[in-house]
């Protein structure tokens, strides 16, 4: 099997992966995943897709990944592996739509607009 390849996006981040049959290896922007991600939560988000479909330790994925911070990176790489895993099995596409794997996360950063301090902050009102 070839290395199949996938893009995955989240807020302003944007991962591209390398997947191929493997030993579980997972390596993130040339660092291993423990040192890229410290803390226990983002490294379940990311390998959710491989723990629904029991495939977890099976493929070697190299990503690069940019943008944002790194709770929007790991949502970004959660995406493009549950992409990554319908190309190599179609039927693992029923189980990742039903935890919701596949969709895109279209929020974004509301835009600051003029004359504010924010996006939506408004002025203290006086009344007097």
């Amino acid at each position: 099997m070839e290395v199949i390849n996938t893009i995955g996006r989240r807020k302003t981040s944007v991962a591209r992966i390398y997947m191929k049959p493997g030993k579980g290896n997972i390596v993130i922007n040339n660092r291993p995943f423990e040192d890229y991600f410290p803390s226990e939560i983002l490294r379940i988000v990311v390998n959710q897709p491989l723990a629904v479909t029991n495939e977890l330790g099976k493929y070697d994925i190299r990503v690069n990944v940019k943008g944002g911070g790194i709770t929007g990176q790991a949502q970004a790489i959660r995406l493009a592996i549950a992409r990554a895993l319908v190309k190599i099995n179609e039927e693992f596409r029923a189980p990742l739509r039903a935890e919701g794997f596949l969709t895109r996360d279209p929020r974004m950063v509301e835009r600051k607009k003029y004359g504010r301090r924010k996006a939506r902050r408004r002025f203290q009102f006086s009344k007097r």
